[in-house]
């Protein structure tokens, strides 16, 4: 591995490692972690998963393979749903939404989704392996992050929904129908949580399709449904490609549609549901500027910028991809991120020292690969972690460029990969503007020791979410959503309800 002295080599004496490396002629002591896969025997999982509708495995035509993106092997096949099955879903929902869950109290619905996430607690780590191995994330954050917030929406959604008019003062609300919802391949379980809790507390019924490649913890969630003993039909569960979800969409019995994705498929659906009596709410991609102000902390901020994009191996929409930096601390921020980025550690997503896991997809890891080529040829200079990759599975070494033009490819466009793009500014208001030059608009970060600067530029800066001093914290109380082409509507918090009445 390269540094700046030529070759950088590990010293051993028969065969071992003395735990040394040289640069030159300085000798610095490294750290080598042990493997510490996490076990998944412990898991059950089937071979072959049905359709989910109105309480029972349906079977269909079609099935696909779902495979672990770490090693290219084939997990599990999954039913693909036509649109036959969706009628049967919306059919189904429909009809329970008409004969039971419209009818109980809001007190007892409250009871079932309490009960949800009470079982999703005792099957936590179970959730954890299972999302790591269809997703290829790492385990840690899979257990730190994607499993405890998804229990907690559905904790959260459970105390609002005997609380309506709390949440509404002086306005009588009631639920839509069947609520049709669409979640990617990023976030499974937790865009679930966000999606089919609200929907569940304010008497709606629901039909989710989970995205091609990571239908797994779905289905999944389906047997904690049952064993709520949640009224058959009132969440429906199906899988497959962009056609199954258009059929949602265009269903007329659909009174809602709840949509995570891409710009490109929210616009389709914008005007698939134009001039119909179906509520949208569409949450899409993002291009965050994560600004680092000269007074900032900066061996904070350097942690916030790994977490800010490296964080799911940058399969994100609200990745901070866009760094801006003040021009006077340019030089000590590039050399503290090469440093940071040598300890990261790329490979096995069920190993729990992993700090960046496998690419979702083949598809998605051309994409990332093509638009790093645009920022080489369009004259940017790059930046890769020195580390290993596995010579099986989708992989991308943690990146960034900098010599960064508003104009590159990479400034405009959301790679949805481990890959930032560091751009320079020397006053707050160039920082704005730079900031609010993009037709995205979901999120942001801005890094000072300044009070009174940090909500002076947050007030300026036109995105749905703004952290300060931190990236990437999320609370099922506070709502998320985006301006301009990163969407419209809120999911969580008090907001996320809005979508779900009438």
């Amino acid at each position: 591995m390269k540094t700046q002295t030529g070759i950088r080599q590990k010293i051993s004496t028969n065969g071992k490692s003395n735990g040394y490396r040289t640069h030159g002629k300085l000798k610095t002591s490294i750290w080598e972690y042990s493997k510490s896969v996490e076990d998944s025997k412990h898991i059950q999982l089937k071979s072959e998963y049905d359709l989910f509708i109105g309480g029972k495995r349906i079977k269909t035509k079609k099935y696909f393979d779902t495979i672990n993106p770490s090693n290219e092997e084939v997990i599990a096949k999954v039913a693909y749903a036509s649109d036959e099955d969706v009628n049967k879903a919306v059919n189904a929902a429909a009809k329970a939404y008409d004969k039971v869950w419209s009818k109980i109290s809001a007190k007892e619905r409250s009871k079932y989704i309490f009960r949800i996430a009470r079982i999703l607690q005792e099957k936590a780590r179970e959730f954890a392996v299972i999302e790591s191995m269809d997703g290829g994330k790492p385990v840690k954050e899979s257990k730190s992050v994607d499993v405890p917030l998804a229990i907690a929406h559905f904790f959260y959604y459970a105390g609002w929904a005997d609380k309506l008019e709390l949440a509404f003062p002086g306005r009588k609300v009631s639920p839509l129908g069947v609520a049709g919802q669409i979640i990617p391949w990023n976030f499974p379980l937790l865009m679930a949580a966000w999606k089919i809790a609200p929907a569940l507390a304010c008497g709606n019924t629901v039909v989710i399709k989970s995205a091609e490649t990571t239908p797994l913890t779905l289905y999944k969630l389906a047997e904690v449904i049952e064993e709520a003993e949640l009224p058959e039909g009132v969440v429906n569960i199906i899988s497959g490609d962009g056609a199954t979800g258009a059929a949602i969409v265009r269903h007329p019995k659909t009174k809602k549609i709840a949509f995570t994705g891409s710009t490109e498929v929210g616009k389709i659906i914008m005007r698939q549901t134009a001039g119909t009596d179906k509520k949208l709410t569409l949450e899409l991609g993002g291009k965050a500027a994560n600004i680092i102000f000269e007074d900032a902390p900066v061996d904070a901020a350097i942690e916030g910028i790994i977490n800010g994009i490296y964080f799911n191996q940058g399969h994100v929409c609200c990745a901070g991809s866009r760094l801006l930096v003040q021009e006077s601390i340019k030089d000590i921020v590039i050399k503290k991120l090469k440093h940071r980025l040598k300890s990261l550690r790329v490979g096995d997503p069920l190993d729990k020292n992993t700090d960046v896991g496998a690419i979702n997809s083949k598809m998605q890891l051309n994409k990332i690969t093509e638009l790093v080529q645009s920022g080489i040829d369009e004259g940017a200079k790059i930046y890769q972690s020195e580390c290993q990759l596995p010579s099986r599975g989708y992989w991308f070494r943690p990146t960034f460029f900098t010599d960064v033009a508003q104009s590159h490819r990479i400034a405009g466009e959301e790679i949805f990969g481990p890959v930032l793009s560091i751009l320079t500014f020397r006053t707050p208001a160039e920082a704005v503007e730079k900031a609010n030059n993009t037709c995205y608009g979901l999120s942001a970060g801005v890094w000072t020791d300044k009070g009174s600067k940090i909500f002076k530029v947050l007030s300026k800066i036109r995105a749905g979410v703004v952290w300060s001093n931190t990236y990437n914290k999320f609370n099922p109380a506070s709502p998320f959503g985006g301006y301009k082409e990163s969407g419209f509507g809120r999911e969580g918090g008090k907001h996320g309800l809005e979508g779900y009445v009438k």
